[in-house]
């Protein structure tokens, strides 16, 4: 049973997140399986709320189908809190994680909060609405990450937090034109307004040249998060410090092509093989670089970052 939860996960990540994947092969081989079967869960719920396979094709669902797929997650998910079996592979890969990493079950439960948030298709009046969406759909995946990798100092649980929501947002940017198709729209309407674009007319074209420079400006405001996120490295074991080192580089490198090609359009923004490869031996040399920075001098606060209250 174990093998097939194993491939089932691994077949997950490898087609649900191909940035994320090349950069999983560095865990050593117990904590990659569990990070895969916590990725599987997480990959899973997604999908169900956004009825896509693997985040792909995703479909326009009705809010009533929305939330009762919603609920029947928040079942499934508290009958394995509680210690019971399931025979969807998702959660007993969930499962599997429970029994090996004390994960706080509150964790599990933000993350479903972030999808209530895209059942309920939530607009997101100003930016500090978008970092709230943010932390919980991708935020707390990083706590979780920690929690298996052993993390239970606060401090470093808000920078694997501050790593997520730099993922979320430069998904936002990368993925702008493509949930306008489908009726979701994760910018602030505040930034809309300024660009004197109208949330139901955003998908228009004549408004390429406008979203992109929003999308240019969320990429912006996603670097304080890697950069604190580089200073958490320094507290987590070698090789997973290599491992979530590689997948930020690989990660930001999307926003960074992003900006760099105003007319990409509809083109899924992705990073090359051969770019992915030179961003792993990069994660190496930013682990080691954290590592040294965290004995020279005290590391920087913080400041000014959205922080989740009463991560513990």
């Amino acid at each position: 049973m174990t093998e097939s939860l194993e491939a089932y996960s691994e077949h997950s990540i490898r087609e649900g997140s191909k940035s994320f994947a090349r950069a999983a092969t560095l865990f050593a081989p117990e904590m990659r399986r569990s990070v895969m079967m916590l990725y599987a869960w997480c990959r899973y719920c997604d999908d169900v709320i956004d009825g896509q396979v693997l985040g792909y094709g995703q479909q326009q669902l009705s809010k009533t189908d929305k939330s009762a797929r919603l609920q029947l997650l928040r079942e499934e998910t508290a009958r394995v809190c509680d210690g019971h079996g399931s025979d969807i592979p998702a959660f007993a890969a969930l499962a599997e994680v429970l029994r090996r990493h004390a994960i706080p079950r509150r964790y599990l439960f933000e993350l479903l909060d972030g999808f209530a948030l895209d059942a309920a298709e939530t607009r997101f009046t100003t930016f500090d609405e978008t970092l709230h969406y943010c932390y919980h759909v991708a935020g707390v995946v990083g706590v979780m990450m920690a929690c298996i990798m052993g993390v239970r100092d606060p401090e470093v649980l808000h920078r694997a937090a501050d790593l997520g929501i730099a993922f979320q947002l430069t998904n936002i940017a990368r993925d702008i034109r493509e949930d306008l198709q489908v009726g979701r729209c994760y910018l602030p309407e505040q930034w809309l307004d300024r660009m004197g674009v109208l949330p139901a007319e955003a998908e228009d074209a004549r408004h390429a040249a406008a979203l992109h420079a929003l999308a240019c400006e969320l990429v912006a405001h996603a670097e304080p998060y890697y950069a604190s996120a580089r200073i958490g490295l320094a507290r987590l074991p070698w090789r997973c410090a290599w491992a979530i080192g590689s997948a930020l580089l690989i990660y930001r490198d999307i926003g960074l092509l992003l900006r760099a090609n105003p007319a990409s359009g509809n083109r899924r923004m992705q990073v090359s093989d051969r770019r992915k490869l030179w961003r792993v031996c990069g994660g190496l040399a930013l682990a080691a670089s954290a590592r040294v920075k965290a004995r020279r001098r005290a590391a920087a606060p913080r400041a000014g970052l959205w922080t989740k209250a009463g991560m513990h």
